[in-house]
């Protein structure tokens, strides 16, 4: 398990680690959007990943890591949903338990997607002290070790392979456009960058109504998500204390956008890329359309990071 910031090396043995149970996933364009928008733009498709988010990245490096011993009594985590099911995917890969804290308005989408992979699910509050709490007890109860879903440097390094293989297939980005939640993925995405890239700029996004990340980069500490109100569920958490210092000393710049500009953004990439992806999925593409980002003449990666959206709560 790894202690400190991953290294170049932690990623490249992380991808080598985790490549037999993953999609090494595409990367789409559209010529309408390059055009609109007057630059390259590059869809890293995590969408297309195993259960359905770049989230079974990290769950599957930080549960192989876990020595045998540990791993009969299972594992626990709380989750809005793209990290339950990515550990509960990783932990049946192993034929070992999961016990899985998710918030009583989690979409019944994962929900599913939780139980047909075996885990078994405590719900909670929406809150992440009623997360943290309902998960303590599950602890105490089961014996299963906590792997968190982003402040965890296995985590972090897992998360990072996408961009390690983004890196790989274009050596040339200029950017990469970066959803944020609790900062596990723009964490491993700003980590790759440096690592794998050439001067690459990263960029998060994350919504107005959930913009924690967004205050605490200028605020220079942590300032915690309350009461977040945003379709994208899962940007609802507060950063991390493992993740903020790597965001304060990789990342460029956070930048907000509205619900309105989220839901266009995803009706822009289904109609124009016939693919669907999930409101978080959204927010960077979203920054663009609010001009949030000038992206003109750049080459762009754009994080496409879950398609487990449930349609019918959507209204285009």
């Amino acid at each position: 398990m790894l202690v400190s910031v991953p290294t170049k090396n932690d990623i490249n043995s992380a991808y080598e680690r985790i490549k037999p149970f993953i999609h090494q996933t595409p990367v789409l364009t559209s010529k309408l959007l390059n055009n609109r928008f007057n630059s390259e733009l590059l869809f890293k498709c995590e969408n297309f990943q195993k259960a359905g988010s770049f989230k079974s990245r990290g769950a599957v490096n930080a549960i192989s890591l876990l020595p045998k011993a540990i791993l009969k009594k299972g594992v626990a985590t709380h989750s809005s949903g793209n990290f339950a099911q990515a550990l509960a995917r990783a932990a049946s890969i192993l034929n070992v338990p999961s016990f899985i804290v998710m918030p009583e308005n989690a979409p019944q989408v994962k929900v599913e997607a939780v139980r047909e992979y075996c885990g078994n699910i405590t719900f909670c509050k929406p809150t992440l002290s009623a997360r943290e709490e309902t998960l303590e007890k599950v602890i105490e109860k089961t014996g299963a070790s906590e792997i968190h879903p982003y402040d965890n440097y296995d985590i972090i390094a897992g998360q990072g392979t996408s961009t390690l293989e983004l890196c790989r297939d274009y050596p040339n980005i200029d950017t990469i456009l970066c959803p944020v939640g609790g900062g596990g993925l723009i964490s491993g995405t700003a980590l790759s960058a440096a690592y794998f890239g050439k001067g690459i700029e990263v960029i998060g996004c994350e919504p107005i109504g959930a913009d924690d990340a967004f205050k605490s980069l200028r605020a220079g500490k942590i300032i915690p998500s309350i009461f977040p109100i945003t379709i994208a569920d899962g940007l609802l958490t507060s950063l991390g204390e493992r993740n903020f210092p790597i965001i304060q000393k990789y990342v460029s710049d956070i930048v907000t956008v509205s619900e309105d500009s989220m839901l266009e953004a995803m009706q822009l990439v289904y109609e124009r890329m016939k693919i669907v992806i999930e409101p978080s999925s959204a927010v960077p593409l979203a920054a663009l359309i609010e001009n949030k980002i000038d992206v003109r003449n750049r080459k762009v990666g754009i994080i496409l990071s879950g398609g487990n959206v449930e349609l019918a709560k959507i209204s285009f």
